[in-house]
């Protein structure tokens, strides 16, 4: 077959939460369309969390490609009936179908699974020549002529990040430089918490990219958009050596910008990375406290107690650093006290932003294979695996409870008091954050308890 045109479609969040006013695309469909365009594909990205699609285009395309995580795969799904109903060949990619591929195959023609960046353009060429065969294509899963599922050997994890090129935000639909921008330097987490699936998807070891090459990109996206810039990383500080170098580097070349980054509590251990941070212009960062509960930080294998959490939150904001705290509820270890005293506890402690989510057994992790084994997930809507609704039987709290509770800590941070705080230090950007994280804890709240079923 003749392939010119191809479509990434990344496909829209069933369910408004905080963040839902500050959408940010995964880098995955960027990267790759990055690819096929150097190797003379015409190429367009379409990301529904931001733009409604352009949808003649993808329906006069070759080929459309669709990434999707957990809480996204039902509507990929449909998008994939839809365009294989019209004789387009769909190929899907990402966290779920990496981990469910035969489930995903009953709704695109070739599943790309773990790190796309060799097997997608490999899969080209054989759609295209006939050559490489399929079945020596890695990480690929398809069905074969006689109709049977057949998955390749996994595909080795990339080790030269700096082979890759860097994505091309011009190939997404109505992309504008105000939007946040997504920067990568390194895939993988030495970590290993029970219901992240990151290390099944990129590897424990962690893989970076050159310093140089880290630093050429920070100063050619500072060139093009005035936007914070956001470390994906997992840890952006995984390898604090590393990450200093390519801080000094940001000041030695004289790159104004703003960025965030998400990184762990042990970065409140070393002054010199804080100062270096601030220096360069961080000016928010994403960490993971998961939990004030040390049973729970013990179950999760966070490898952090209390005293870290509080030491990192008073050292961080020292350095006159904001802090988005990210709090997961609802282990076994949990229970109603739990959730409220978390939402007094970032109160207290003057966190700025938060994210409470319910902890979710999402396919591929240690936890999912937990509930599933031992009967206790109530369904698999997947829509609904989007750390807000409830789909496992938790212990010591119903699953009821459980959501009311959630929602209440959502409101209980975002409160009145945290609104008019922020209104009177002219920080109308925080209190917008807390007014649309009060409506919208308010409004699901409101629509379970309409639907007589909280949380399912």
């Amino acid at each position: 077959m003749e392939v010119k045109n191809i479509s990434f479609i990344e496909v829209k969040s069933p369910c408004a939460n905080i963040f839902s006013k500050f959408p940010m695309p995964r880098l995955g469909a960027v990267l790759l369309s990055t690819i096929l365009k150097e190797k003379g594909y015409n190429v367009r990205v379409f990301i529904e969390d931001l733009a409604e699609p352009d949808w003649s285009f993808i329906m006069n395309s070759d080929l459309v490609c669709i990434s999707t995580i957990t809480s996204t795969a039902l509507r990929a799904y449909e998008t994939g009936d839809i365009l294989k109903a019209k004789g387009i060949p769909v190929i899907m990619g990402g966290a779920h179908p990496s981990f469910l591929p035969d489930e995903t195959l009953a709704h695109c023609d070739y599943v790309v699974r773990g790190e796309g960046d060799m097997t997608l353009f490999e899969l080209l060429s054989h759609l295209e020549k006939g050559k490489p065969e399929l079945s020596s294509i890695n990480g690929l899963s398809y069905r074969d002529k006689s109709g049977a599922i057949r998955h390749t050997p996994q595909r080795p994890l990339l080790e030269d990040l700096d082979s890759l090129p860097d994505p091309d935000f011009s190939l997404v639909h109505k992309w504008k430089p105000s939007n946040t921008y997504p920067v990568a330097t390194s895939r993988g987490c030495p970590f290993n918490c029970n219901f992240c699936s990151v290390v099944n998807m990129f590897g424990r070891k962690c893989r970076f990219r050159s310093v140089e090459a880290t630093v050429g990109h920070m100063k050619h996206v500072a060139s093009i958009s005035r936007a914070t810039k956001f470390f994906v990383d997992d840890n952006f500080a995984a390898d604090k050596a590393r990450t200093k170098e390519i801080l000094r580097g940001m000041i030695a070349e004289r790159i104004k910008t703003k960025w965030s980054a998400q990184v762990r509590t042990d970065v409140a251990r070393d002054d010199e990375l804080l100062k270096l941070m601030a220096d360069s212009g961080c000016v928010n960062t994403f960490i993971g406290f998961e939990s004030i509960n040390s049973d729970t930080l013990k179950a999760y294998n966070k490898k952090q107690d209390l005293d870290d959490i509080v030491k990192c939150i008073r050292k961080v904001k020292d350095h006159g650093i904001r802090i988005h705290g990210m709090f997961v509820l609802g282990a076994d270890t949990d229970d109603v006290d739990t959730i409220r005293k978390t939402a007094d506890f970032a109160s207290r402690h003057g966190i700025n932003t938060v994210q409470f989510m319910v902890l979710t057994p999402l396919p591929g992790t240690a936890f999912y294979k937990e509930m599933k084994t031992s009967g206790r997930l109530l369904h698999n809507d997947w829509s609904k695996y989007d750390m807000l609704h409830i789909v496992f039987r938790p212990q010591n709290i119903s699953p009821d409870t459980l959501y009311v509770e959630h929602m209440k800590a959502v409101g209980r941070f975002y409160s009145w008091k945290y609104i008019f705080r922020n209104l009177s230090r002219f920080d109308f950007f925080h209190a917008a954050v807390g007014l649309y994280g009060k409506k919208a804890a308010k409004d699901l709240l409101a629509e379970a308890t309409a639907q007589n079923s909280p949380g399912y």
